[in-house]
């Protein structure tokens, strides 16, 4: 197999994760994961959280998630995550489900 054929199927494969884990909700069925004790997680950098974000999330930034990761609690908990355009939330949902997260919704944009 050719290294382009290789490239080629490794993007493919890159862009079918990312879908599967890009799964976006919508803003009823976030507020029903908070209202029930859910966290909601803005992956925004700090500066883009001050400019503006949901009532009630906590910022952590998509690049401080793996080391913050307590502080959303234990993996039994639901978690919602958003950020402006839906990637950096898709990889954050990536991370906590790798990290035992069993309920967690992308909210996205």
């Amino acid at each position: 197999m050719s290294t382009d054929t290789m490239m080629l199927l490794g993007m493919v494969g890159g862009v079918v994760a990312f879908m599967l884990y890009k799964r976006l909700v919508t803003a009823k069925e976030a507020k029903k994961w908070v209202a029930a004790g859910g966290a909601l997680v803005d992956v925004r950098t700090p500066g883009e959280f001050s400019s503006g974000h949901i009532p009630g999330a906590i910022n952590i930034p998509l690049s401080d998630l793996a080391r913050r990761v307590k502080e959303i609690g234990g993996p039994e908990r639901a978690v919602v995550v958003y950020c402006a355009s839906g990637g950096r939330s898709a990889s954050a949902a990536m991370m906590l489900k790798s990290a035992g997260f069993k309920q967690v919704l992308n909210l996205g944009p």
